[in-house]
């Protein structure tokens, strides 16, 4: 007797995430299978992948590489503790991490999630300043309209109103610097708008309004992902970070979106030339085939913990499953994946192509900005009055009903294709997108 996992026969039980669940029941989208730069749905139809998953399949979908790994990872070694004993791979894998990064990081502390990974970061800040004597410095400074994953530290930090609403106060001793979104100024810019590196003066604000003794570290996405494709304006990260280091803050890069090739370089402070303290990633660590995520620090936050004895803890952090054998052997296929195929380099090269196609898409309905980076890009709509993200959802159901997956947040369409992607491909999605905006009420 088989099973038919292609229909399930209650759909109930899921209470699924970010997800309006009564609607989607009603009429469900089912993937079944995955290849390449395509989806198979439930009724045998190829689905074009124009967000990589949720922007962390960069390499594509079923790399061989890559099941190969965690098939025999699954049959030598399945699980081991990651407290006070170890494997292999996870070690192999930081030092494959570290490698690749920028320069200053040299450390890895691993995750499961870009939330634990925003969770740990902002811990290891507080307790770093503390390590050195500087117990007064417990305040986090986070961005208005950032996105920092799911956990209380993360939306304390975070600033999309929706994810904040319900929850309550949230952490203490929390401040935002003003988001960079200047329409009047920067619409429909290529790449990093002009206007704004003003912005990032309100740090001084902020630490003049506290004391920059009380100030751990400022978290931001250094290109803001799930709140619809925000664009850091020229000069702004470099300010930031002349700041932070003027006051004694830590930066905190959250790139669990923009690392991994999406801008065309390894992680996003390389490609901006603005080195932060602490990097978080996830998603593309593992191409979004078994969860992790990962804190790159440097060794000079690493060695401010490692004083004392030698048989004491050093941080009393940590999970579970942090470097998990099978995760790790994921780990290191991606790496060698998007080595070995040179995606990094691809995402550079085709961002022109990218950047064109996208932006043929200016003057059709409701179209009020465009924005991209690398292989990102977003296309805003104006609301329709009184029923906000109504009209984008529109445009994503009836992208899929023609074969072509985007995400969408507000009304802002974002897009963010696997790296593998062909320009064949770049045609099909913006084609079929120009077809629907068209088509919108």
């Amino acid at each position: 007797m088989s099973l038919d996992h292609t229909a399930p026969n209650d759909l109930s039980a899921f209470w699924m995430p970010f997800t309006s669940n009564r609607q989607f029941k009603k009429n469900p989208r089912m993937f079944v299978s995955a290849d390449g730069m395509f989806y198979k749905t439930a009724d045998g139809r190829d689905v074009l992948d124009g967000t990589a998953g949720l922007w962390c399949c960069n390499a594509g979908h079923n790399q061989p590489k890559i099941v190969e790994a965690i098939q025999k990872q699954a049959g030598e070694l399945d699980y081991a503790p990651a407290f006070q004993m170890g494997h292999p791979k996870a070690f192999e894998l930081a030092t494959r991490l570290c490698d690749m990064a920028p320069a200053p990081f040299e450390h890895a502390f691993f995750t499961n999630s870009g939330s634990e990974s925003v969770e740990t970061a902002l811990k290891i800040a507080l307790a770093y300043h503390r390590a050195r004597g500087e117990g007064t410095r417990t305040r986090l400074i986070g961005r208005e309209r950032g996105y920092h994953g799911v956990n209380f530290g993360g939306i304390s930090v975070g600033g999309i109103v929706n994810n904040r609403k319900y929850f309550g106060t949230l952490l203490n001793g929390v401040d935002h610097l003003p988001h960079t979104h200047l329409p009047d100024q920067n619409a429909f810019v290529k790449g990093q708008p002009e206007h704004g590196a003003y912005l990032a003066e309100e740090l001084e604000r902020i630490a003049a309004l506290h004391g920059p003794e009380t100030i751990a570290a400022v978290i931001v996405e250094p290109m803001a992902g799930s709140t619809g494709v925000l664009m850091p304006p020229k000069g702004y990260l470099e300010r930031l970070r002349e700041i932070c280091t003027k006051h004694g803050i830590l930066l905190i890069f959250d790139e669990v979106i923009t690392g991994f090739g999406r801008l065309g370089s390894s992680f996003a402070a390389e490609h901006f030339g603005v080195m932060p303290d602490l990097i978080t990633c996830a998603k593309g660590l593992t191409n979004g085939v078994i969860p992790m995520g990962a804190v790159l620090a440097t060794s000079d936050i690493h060695d401010a913990f490692m004083q004392g004895p030698e048989h004491m803890i050093e941080l009393f952090h940590g999970y579970t499953y942090s470097g998990n054998p099978i995760a790790s052997a994921a780990g290191l296929a991606t790496l060698d994946t998007y080595r070995e195929q040179a995606l990094f380099e691809r995402a550079a090269e085709l961002a022109p192509y990218w950047e064109e196609g996208l932006h043929s898409l200016r003057g059709l309905p409701h179209v009020i900005d465009i924005r991209n980076m690398g292989l990102i890009g977003a296309v805003e709509l104006e609301p329709i009055a009184g029923e906000p993200t109504k009209r984008a959802f529109q445009a994503f159901l009836d992208c899929y009903d023609k074969g072509v997956l985007i995400r969408t947040t507000g009304d802002i369409i974002a897009m963010s294709p696997p790296l593998i992607i062909e320009k064949s491909h770049i045609d099909q999605l913006f084609g079929t997108l120009a077809t629907v905006l068209k088509g919108l009420d």
